[in-house]
């Protein structure tokens, strides 16, 4: 790697660590706090606490590496925005690197109070996972793949809610648009990572980035969590579907925004 795609590589693991640090960092206070109960701190809290992790690392890295953060995000830029293809795989390793070093600080930050509840999923979506329990109020109870919602369900949830993320990207610096200017584009990707989980993440728990649940997945896998790759849900919903998505959601919005917008002088 030349000098400044090394730079780059860089800013994309701080980027994506700060994501899932602050991103697993609220599903765990959420699974691990006995202190309220009910409605009192609960789904809210995790779509508030990942539209925020969002917003924060994208402003920490942006400047350096352009804040992808996300592998379906780097493969839609690489087909529709001329991102160069050189840079692909270091972007998406180091989205990989920085989300595995996130969920490894949440587990130590967090550690005393997951060894004790016996190391529950706080890393990935899915089955069995924290995000699961807290939208639906009981282990697995609707739960993607093991309750009312299958994979199917969970895999188009991942569809909508990716093309959703993919909008307000496009939408956020499309100056031909209605984009915003002077950084201020970064607050409604945050805006769009939370109306998808508030609107569309029930069925999958909106992993709706590979890096974001593939790498804590894998660290979950070794600091003990079980039932992580159980079956085959962890491939489709949370990875293939989105880095499918990615692409197609630049090139709907192309199709269906950019070339309908009047031309400005």
């Amino acid at each position: 790697m030349d000098k400044r795609t090394i730079k780059e590589f860089i800013g994309e693991i701080f980027g994506t660590f700060i994501l899932i640090l602050l991103g697993d960092g609220v599903v765990a206070n959420v699974g691990l706090a006995p202190r309220v109960a009910g409605t009192a701190y609960n789904w809210n809290t995790i779509t508030i606490g990942w539209a925020f992790a969002v917003i924060i690392a994208a402003y920490v890295s942006g400047g350096i590496s352009g804040a992808h953060l996300n592998p379906a995000v780097t493969l839609g830029l690489a087909v529709r925005r001329g991102f160069p293809w050189k840079k692909v795989v270091p972007y998406i390793v180091a989205q990989m690197i920085g989300a595995f070093l996130g969920a490894a600080a949440v587990y130590f930050i967090y550690r005393d109070g997951l060894v004790a509840a016996g190391l529950p999923n706080v890393w990935s979506t899915g089955p069995g996972s924290v995000f699961g329990q807290t939208f639906w109020g009981g282990p697995s109870a609707g739960v993607a793949g093991s309750g009312s919602y299958s994979l199917l369900t969970a895999s188009i949830a991942e569809l909508f809610g990716t093309f959703i993320l993919i909008w307000g990207i496009c939408a956020s610096g499309d100056l031909k648009n209605s984009g915003l200017k002077d950084n201020f584009g970064i607050f409604l990707v945050g805006f769009a990572v939370l109306a998808v989980g508030l609107s569309l993440g029930g069925p999958s728990g909106y992993s709706i980035n590979p890096a974001r649940d593939l790498a804590p997945r894998l660290f979950g896998l070794l600091v003990g969590t079980k039932g992580l790759f159980d079956g085959i849900y962890w491939l489709i919903p949370p990875v293939l579907v989105p880095l499918v998505a990615g692409p197609i959601g630049f090139w709907l919005y192309d199709v269906l925004v950019s070339a309908n917008l009047p031309k400005k002088d």
